[in-house]
């Protein structure tokens, strides 16, 4: 066989072999490389209390009584025994006509302490006696007298949603009315205050009325239905939170000088999500109301922050071409989540190296390390994740030490925005009166999730959201 055949055929069977070689290696960076495999995609759901407090216009309550007593509340016209002495060797025995009024002197107040709310009305009034006959025509007597009606109550909202005051009222004469007459004093307060009680049972049954008026159920009713409604918490990603109310409770009954007030607490749950609006919630009817309100005032909820693997793959770079000059250059970054990691995949050749495909990939597996206080992730539990993928490269290990140290991102701006945004959509009017009022304040980092096209930090918000009426 002639020489020149000889070599060509060994070039062809050295460039075969080269190919091979060239095939088993990419096939092994193939299976060396981490798979993509990010976290499914999960509601962010948690267990909420949305704390309502209902107010009562104390005011507008004592208008509604005061419309319905009368500005003169007792009429006195009364024959009485005022007369029964000796004179000189006569007993006299006289009788007297009594004539007088009782009046009210002022409005309804109603004023709250404690759990109870307090009621007083003025009351002023004058009488004047004079002998019944010829004989006793000059006799004559006369009076007056102030007292304060004072009401009672402690109101409590019944199960069938309804309002109920306990009431209990009492009068008391500033000075007790007598007539005095020839050295006689005669009571004239068994004439007037029944019928001054007969006008405390109208007070009582006019207060009661104004309270039914309120139909609390149905408003309640309204507002239930409402709280199932999805609320847009952000644009940009949009951002929806689906509360389910599941419960009511009502307790703390309370009052000061115009409000009467008392915690309603709707249990629940909170789902938030991202992206399309969740699919809608069929309202139930209004729950049965119980009185067990264990810690009112609080409402939390899940707010995502949203941050994409670019961002990371930038702060990668940036820290690499930190570093001090090196023989190496850093031609590729790739970043994607792998069974709970963070995979960072880097082409790395050789400085000198021109050719744009050349270098060889390498893989490091990372965990999350979150920063709640100053609201910021880094890269912890940095690894070489492939097999004989040069852990112990001196210039491997200078790049993971300069990524743990150097890899930080800050999401308290968007955090914050977030924040922002859902205060402003959490403040809304609901129905009949009722309307929510929003604000979230303090937020905790609950979980990370690397789902496909980026991670999302759960935050968890607390803070208060409550649900007023009439005011």
């Amino acid at each position: 066989m002639p020489v020149s055949l000889r070599i060509v055929r060994s070039t062809k069977r050295a460039g075969l072999v080269a190919l091979a070689f060239t095939a088993l290696a990419k096939a092994a960076l193939a299976a060396d490389k981490p798979p993509l495999a990010p976290d499914p995609p999960a509601p962010l759901t948690t267990t909420s209390r949305v704390s309502a407090t209902i107010e009562f216009g104390l005011p507008a309550i004592a208008k509604a009584i005061e419309q319905d007593i009368p500005q003169r509340l007792a009429t006195i016209d009364e024959r009485v025994n005022c007369v029964h002495r000796r004179v000189l060797m006569f007993r006299v025995n006289a009788n007297c006509d009594l004539y007088g009024f009782v009046n009210r002197t002022s409005g309804v107040s109603l004023h709250g302490r404690g759990d109870r709310v307090y009621g007083a009305v003025s009351i002023y009034g004058a009488a004047e006696g004079q002998g019944a006959n010829r004989f006793t025509a000059r006799i004559r007597g006369e009076t007056e007298a102030r007292a304060t009606i004072e009401a009672e109550a402690r109101p409590s909202l019944r199960k069938d949603w309804s309002l109920d005051l306990n009431f209990s009222d009492s009068f008391h004469w500033s000075e007790a009315p007598y007539l005095h007459v020839l050295g006689r004093e005669i009571a004239l307060a068994p004439y007037v205050e029944p019928r001054i009680r007969g006008q405390l049972a109208r007070v009582r049954s006019r207060a009661l009325a104004a309270a039914k008026k309120l139909n609390l159920r149905d408003k309640a009713s309204a507002a239930w239905a409402r709280a199932f409604e999805p609320v847009k918490l952000a644009d940009e990603p949009p951002v929806w939170l689906q509360i389910t109310p599941q419960g009511a409770a009502f307790a703390g009954v309370r009052a000061n000088d115009k409000v009467l007030s008392g915690t309603l607490e709707l249990s629940g749950s909170a789902v938030t999500s991202i992206g399309q609006q969740g699919a809608s919630v069929t309202p139930t009817p209004l729950a049965a109301l119980g009185t067990d309100v264990t810690a009112p005032g609080t409402f939390d909820i899940i707010l995502p922050v949203r941050i994409g693997y670019d961002a990371i793959k930038d702060k990668i770079s940036q820290a690499i071409a930190a570093l001090p000059a090196q023989d190496t250059t850093l031609r590729e970054v790739q970043v994607y989540p792998s069974s709970g990691k963070l995979v960072i995949g880097l082409r790395i050749t050789r400085a000198s190296d021109s050719d744009p495909n050349a270098g060889q990939w390498t893989y490091l597996a990372a965990a999350l390390k979150v920063d709640d206080g100053n609201k910021s992730i880094g890269l912890g539990d940095l690894d070489v994740a492939t097999p004989d993928g040069g852990e112990t490269n001196p210039a491997l290990q200078s790049i993971i030490a300069q990524l743990k140290q150097a890899v930080n991102i800050d999401y308290g701006v968007s955090y914050q925005n977030l924040l922002m945004a859902a205060n402003q959509r959490l403040t809304r009017p609901l129905k009949d009166g009722f309307r929510m009022e929003g604000k979230l304040s303090s937020v905790q980092f609950e979980k990370a999730q690397l789902l496909t096209d980026g991670m999302t930090l759960a935050l968890r918000a607390s803070g208060d959201l409550k649900i007023l009426y009439g005011m």
